[in-house]
């Protein structure tokens, strides 16, 4: 039974691991591997955005919601990242640093009950392809909003640092969509 309190306290204590990304990766797969009870004690989705459930220096655990058909540009996180699915749809576009911005380097799609973990150097662009919200527990192996990160222009690929405005308002924008009041995405 996944219980948030319970979480927060084995993520803690997996930092201590020798390989603390590998432990959190195993606390997040089986938390999703049920994800009925991650809902039970975090509540339904029915909105888009980012719940911080835990915050530190050394870790920050998020209950992120994207809305339905929700894109986000290209971003990096500069620390290591533990992604589980226990609603929805996640896919990921994987990018590479080139002489003039970005190169395409793969995509991975992540289902309900599927964990991927990221690396401190991944460039990502995320988008949920379906008409709900897809849920996700992110954890990062790191203070998620204290670091500076870069995102990039989804045309041109052009770095600038990444503005955590933009991104609300990204969120705020799916959530006028679930209510019917703005249109799907380009």
């Amino acid at each position: 039974m996944f219980s948030k309190e319970r979480f927060i306290e084995d993520c803690r204590a997996a930092l201590q691991e020798r390989n603390a990304h590998a432990a959190i990766r195993e606390l997040v797969e089986k938390a999703v591997s049920e994800p009925a009870q991650v809902v039970r004690a975090l509540g339904e989705p029915k909105r888009s955005g980012v719940e911080t459930i835990f915050r530190a220096d050394d870790l920050t655990i998020l209950n992120l919601c994207w809305g339905p058909r929700m894109v986000f540009k290209p971003h990096d996180h500069r620390m290591w990242a533990v992604i589980g699915i226990y609603g929805g749809r996640e896919q990921n576009f994987f990018f590479r640093r080139a002489d003039k911005g970005l190169t395409r380097h793969g995509a991975k799609e992540l289902n309900t009950k599927d964990v991927t973990p990221l690396g401190k150097s991944i460039i990502h662009a995320v988008t949920n392809p379906l008409d709900q919200i897809t849920a996700a527990i992110h954890v990062y192996g790191g203070d998620f909003f204290a670091t500076p990160r870069s995102e990039w222009d989804p045309k041109t690929f052009e770095e600038h640092p990444y503005d955590v405005e933009h991104t609300m308002r990204a969120f705020e924008e799916a959530n006028e969509r679930l209510r019917g009041v703005a249109p799907p995405p380009p």
